[in-house]
Formats: structure tokens, sequence, C-alpha cells
């Protein structure tokens, strides 16, 4: 009898770890599926864009204005905050050597959060809190009291930026800044300076120390 009951408890046993184990493969495979959909669902919301009529209007600009003729940076705020917007094209390469993440300014939005992280504010007002699109020449370097203490000095040539040093608009690193894209959720937001993550500053600040009078040019495509 005993035997009898032993041969029906290891029958039972055995039937439902299989029937657990063939859940836990059906859970494991519905979440594979699911993950596969998310992303695919991200990719078709990022929208593709050619660069290329930008890389040759900063090629040209950089020469006529005496700028540095090996790289310039394109900061793309048309993009989704979440994701890389932050290019450094070389200009005898044709392509983007580093791309890395940057923050813009929150407009009339709480500083610190991501309320635009799909479409970034822009303005040239003072007191805006917005980013100026145009384009900018990468001055001195200096000392700044966000992230790794570095910053550079950008000057505005277009009207659309012109209140960029009176803004005190610079290039700097801040800790809220991701070092990797972070997408569909954003980037914090600031007072209107490009922003970018401690270590994608210290990748940036020797790059610029060795290219002085750089083009730095901020665009929101449609």
């Amino acid at each position: 009898m005993k035997k009898i009951f032993y041969f029906i408890s290891l029958v039972l046993v055995v039937s439902f770890c299989k029937e657990k184990e063939d859940a836990e493969i059906v859970v494991s495979k519905n979440k594979v599926r699911l993950d596969s959909i998310s992303k695919l669902d991200f990719n078709r919301e990022i929208k593709e864009i050619n660069y290329d009529t930008y890389y040759k209007e900063a090629q040209e600009y950089s020469k006529n204005n005496n700028l540095n003729p090996n790289k310039f940076i394109l900061i793309d705020l048309g993009l989704h905050s979440g994701l890389k917007r932050f290019f450094i094209y070389d200009f005898k390469k044709k392509q983007v050597v580093k791309s890395f993440m940057v923050s813009h300014g929150c407009g009339n939005n709480v500083w610190g959060q991501t309320y635009t992280k799909e479409n970034a504010p822009v303005s040239n007002e003072p007191d805006s809190h917005c980013s100026s699109i145009g384009k900018y020449v990468v001055l001195k370097r200096g000392i700044s009291q966000w992230g790794i203490k570095v910053n550079y000095l950008l000057q505005g040539k277009d009207k659309t930026n012109s209140n960029a040093i009176n803004r005190a608009i610079v290039l700097h690193s801040w800790d809220e800044v991701p070092n990797n894209e972070v997408y569909p959720d954003g980037t914090p937001e600031g007072w209107g300076c490009p922003a970018v993550s401690n270590k994608s500053m210290a990748e940036i600040d020797e790059i610029l120390k060795e290219n002085k009078k750089l083009l730095l040019w901020i665009i929101k495509s449609e």
C-alpha cells in the first residue's frame, strides 16, 4: 500500500513540475516576443534624418569664417531628448566620429524634469530658460560649477542666438545627464545650456583642447 501511495505521489510531483516548467517556458517566450515588439515600435517612432546638407554648409561656413577646418559639432534638438543628438563630425573623414546625449532648456517648465523631451522649446530671449538654435563658435575653456568643473564659452553668430554670451550659455557637463540613450524616457532639462554627461565632457574636453575655434551648430530638424 505504501508503495502504491509513494508511486502516486511521485507521479503528481513530476506532473506538477512539468506543468510549472511548461508555464515558465510560455511566459519566457511571450516576454521575448513582447520585448521585440516594443523595440520595433520604438524604432518606428525614431525618425531618420539625412544631415549631409548641414555637413556641407558647416564645412563651407568654417572655411569662410576661419574656424576649425577639421571638425564641428552638430546638436539636433528636433530629436527626442532620450536619444543621442550631439554629434562631432570630422570633415576629413566625412563621418560622425562621436555622438553623445545632451540636454536642452526647460522653458516655462520645471528645471530638472523631462516635460519637453519630445519638443524642445527654443528662444533667444533672456530668462526664457530655453535653448537657442543657430551657429556658435566655441571659445575659451573655463571653470564650471557643474559636473567635471569644465565649461566652454559659446558665442552666438546668428539672430536666433545673439544673446548667448549675455545669457551665459556655455557647454558644460551635468551629473543628471545620462551616458547612454534612455528613450522613451527623456534627459533632464536645464536653463538653456547644452549640457552633457561627465564622462562625455571628459572626451569632448580632450577634443576641444586640440581643436580651437570650433563651429557648434544647434538645429531643430522637422
